[in-house]
């Protein structure tokens, strides 16, 4: 029976979508009298199935080894597109991350969105996430990963838009599906030019190829630019992270997916893409300073932001940062893991805020204070998956860190200072905020905030037993690294700033005796990290300001030249017209004399 689970893993996106389609009949536009909740409960049954097929099947993928399916999508005369699909222990852990983060957003979901009318909206487009995602981590084709990109970017779009009523909520989804397509738009380019050169778009054959081709160094170049301009939109990498921010202004139970393994999504094709990226030098140096730029940038962005959702949006980005220079430097089972303890990490600290957000309708950290007295579980969680996003023992953070760092000292140093100094500024943010939040004395906002429905506290009880036990799953795995081949200096160094960064904010925000909030001198330093290095206005200076002044110019070159011309013709037949009318008289004299004088303008019009 699991041997047929395995052989049938693909079908695990098809609960997705057949829980996408259940849901119409509770749609309120057609069935007012049933109710919206059903289309949730059929959802997370169906989602339920997915977790557990994908789970009884891991035991048969890691005592197999890889397989492979191909069916024909498109056939013509001289071009063949086929689904080809991918079957490993990878990708199977993959699917159980994927569909067990989505059920426990649903079912905290039940709980958030209890009075809210679009149930069934809301539940169909979680589940058009998971279908996509795992079908992702199935596919093992370039051009269909593409697609499923696309479908995620629409989903992404839909879900921040969920409150269209809301004008900051429109305006947050429209930028963040422009700047993804900007991304989209040049990734599409790298597909589409890739095909003749390689002939195929089958990730297992363009490894083989990439190590016998024989292109040129700048065609490798701009291929392998323009195929990492789309995983960048997506993973939130400077200078197209801004779109991240924005979402935060969709549901609760969105960004904890949206969170974790969307943004993960443009990390899991560049890992794909490794073989290929490595034809180009240049593309890998990118990856890197983008990669380190976007990790110490966004860690200080979240360190000055007083939105708690914003907070947590850079410290994504600056995460994502860490995983692009991974991949770069061509640690890519490094990346797996920082892709999957980061997962876990961050959608608990999500749901823990998310409950508080909720029961307090302040975003504002300023309005927070001494909720550890009245939210225990939610303080807890919150400081479980702080300490396993971060270098701290004996959390997951500290194992894949330190192995990241291990391996970046031989031939990066300078780049292993710079995860370094990530996880302190890290570590910094995420005390900060608990800080904040649960210490010091309640405030008005803060007086009665009770723990929310069990819907809220469940899910995040049972995440929070799996990120303590995450370690304990690796080690089993056999994915920890050797402690013996620990260079203990490094791991110090890695503690220390751990423990520097975590400690100086616990004890600023934990001191009731330091005024708070926190005022930087000179004041213009903090507003450089508080408005995001002035990112925003400087698009506007640059991007949106050539794009309006070429706008204006071929709309004065249409309305004046283009349109003067067509005018100019119009009148010119107009009064021919109007003259040649007087003409018309019935005498033969007037026709010969019209035409004698046509004749002689045009002659004279040659001779010109």
């Amino acid at each position: 029976m699991l041997n047929n689970l395995y052989q049938t893993i693909w079908l695990v996106p098809c609960y997705a979508l057949l829980g996408t389609l259940l849901v119409i009949p509770w749609s309120p536009g057609l069935n007012r009298n049933l109710g919206p909740r059903p289309s949730g409960y059929i959802n997370i049954l169906l989602t339920t199935l997915a977790f557990l097929h994908s789970l009884l099947a891991l035991p048969i993928a890691l005592d197999s080894n890889t397989q492979y399916s191909s069916f024909n999508w498109l056939e013509t005369a001289n071009l063949t597109i086929s689904l080809d699909l991918e079957f490993s222990a990878v990708n199977i852990i993959a699917l159980i991350l994927i569909t067990g983060l989505n059920l426990l957003a649903q079912i905290y979901a039940v709980g958030y969105m209890e009075m809210d009318w679009g149930w069934p909206r809301f539940f169909s487009l979680l589940n058009l996430f998971e279908a996509g995602m795992c079908t992702l981590v199935l596919c093992n084709s370039l051009f269909f990963s593409y697609v499923i990109l696309e479908i995620l970017t629409l989903g992404t779009y839909l879900l921040i838009g969920f409150w269209f009523n809301q004008s900051l909520v429109v305006t947050g989804a429209r930028d963040a599906f422009l700047t993804k397509r900007v991304g989209d738009l040049i990734l599409l380019m790298g597909v589409v030019a890739l095909l003749p050169l390689a002939g195929t778009w089958n990730y297992t054959e363009l490894a083989k190829w990439a190590q016998t081709t024989t292109i040129s160094p700048q065609t490798a170049n701009l291929l392998c630019l323009a195929l990492i301009a789309g995983p960048l939109g997506k993973c939130a990498q400077f200078p197209l992270h801004l779109w991240l921010d924005e979402a935060m202004e969709g549901p609760m139970p969105a960004t904890i997916l949206r969170n974790t393994v969307v943004v993960s999504t443009g990390a899991w094709v560049l890992i794909k893409l490794q073989p290929v990226l490595a034809l180009s030098g240049i593309t890998a140096e990118v990856m890197l300073v983008i990669g380190a730029a976007t990790a110490v940038g966004a860690s200080l962005i979240a360190i000055a932001q007083i939105d708690i959702k914003r907070s947590l949006s850079y410290s994504v980005s600056g995460y994502m940062g860490l995983v692009f220079i991974a991949v770069a430097t061509g640690l890519e089972e490094i990346a797996l893991k920082l892709l999957l303890v980061y997962a876990v990490a961050m959608a608990l600290l999500v749901m823990s805020i998310g409950g508080i957000v909720l029961n307090n309708i302040t975003q504002d950290l300023r309005q927070y204070g001494g909720l550890w007295s009245r939210r225990p579980i939610s303080g807890l969680a919150y400081l479980v998956g702080a300490t396993a996003l971060v270098a701290f023992p004996p959390g997951g953070g500290f194992w894949v860190l330190s192995e990241f760092i291990q391996r970046l000292w031989l031939e990066h140093p300078m780049v292993a200072l710079v995860v370094i100094l990530v996880n302190g500024l890290t570590a910094f943010s995420v005390m900060r905020e608990f800080g904040a939040i649960f210490g010091g004395q309640p405030k008005p906002m803060t007086v009665r905030s009770p723990e929310g429905l069990w819907a809220l506290v469940l899910p995040m009880t049972f995440l929070m037993g799996i990120v303590l036990h995450l370690p304990l799953l690796l080690g089993i795995a056999g994915l920890l690294p050797d402690w013996g081949s620990f260079n203990l200096g490094l791991i110090s160094l890695l503690l220390l700033s751990t423990l520097l960064g975590g400690g100086l904010a616990t004890y600023i925000y934990l001191n009731d005796r330091i005024f708070k909030p926190i005022i930087l001198q000179p004041k213009a330093l903090q507003d450089f990290f508080a408005y995001d290095f002035y990112t925003a206005k400087l698009y506007k200076l640059t991007i949106v300001g050539a794009v309006n002044l070429i706008s204006q110019l071929i709309s004065w070159f249409d309305r004046f030249i283009i349109d003067g011309v067509v005018n100019l013709v119009g009148l010119v037949t107009v009064f021919s017209g109007q003259s040649l009318k007087y003409n018309v008289s019935g005498q033969t004299q007037f026709y010969a004399l019209s035409i004698l004088i046509g004749v002689a303008i045009f002659c004279f019009l040659i001779l010109l």
